[in-house]
């Protein structure tokens, strides 16, 4: 924080300084730079931090996109797992009663659970890439809340930027909980 508030004074007055160059050099402009220059570098920005994670896994939006996703996609999920169930069966059919079975009646089992097999990892493909679809539209539905309410707290508590993406935070500006309470009060609306 501190190199940060160094760093924000160093370039406000490294502008400063080449805004005196560029203009005319009066005594006038000279002492409303340096008015300028002492009051900036005496002020502090204003950070917060949100954990995105945090709140696409606990927000009250968030659970209710999750449970809708999954009743959604619980009947093609009980499907796919009776279909595993009898590939399973056939396939342990075939490895017990094949040496005894006839030629045409083995050919024909493993056709059989050759044609299941492909169906199967067909309608898993689909189902897997129809489940991440869903669920990627409805986090961005989240998201686009979470950004709104972001920036509501922004404006409000006159923040001068917020991260989302940090290797390490301090915890006094971690605002996610100000956040999620916000995003909960705003989706009961």
């Amino acid at each position: 924080m501190k190199s940060m508030t160094r760093l924000i004074r160093h370039s406000v007055i490294a502008g400063f300084c080449a805004a005196a160059l560029v203009a005319p050099a009066t005594p006038a402009f000279a002492q409303a730079a340096g008015a300028k220059a002492s009051a900036a570098a005496g002020a502090t920005a204003k950070i917060g931090f949100i954990n995105t994670e945090r709140i696409l896994k606990d927000s009250t939006l968030a659970k209710s996109a999750q449970q809708k996703l999954e009743s959604e996609f619980a009947k093609r999920d009980k499907d796919l797992q009776d279909m595993a169930a009898k590939i399973k069966a056939l396939n342990q059919k075939l490895e017990k009663d094949g040496p005894v079975m006839s030629d045409t009646d083995r050919i024909n089992t493993q056709q059989q659970l050759a044609e299941m097999n492909r169906d199967f990892q067909r309608k898993q493909r689909e189902f897997g890439e129809d489940l991440n679809a869903k669920r990627n539209a409805a986090l961005a539905i989240v998201l686009d809340k979470a950004n709104k309410v972001v920036k509501e707290i922004a404006e409000q508590g006159n923040y001068d930027i917020i991260f989302q993406d940090a290797v390490y935070v301090n915890p006094r500006i971690d605002i996610t909980d100000k956040v999620l309470k916000a995003l909960d009060a705003s989706s009961g609306k």
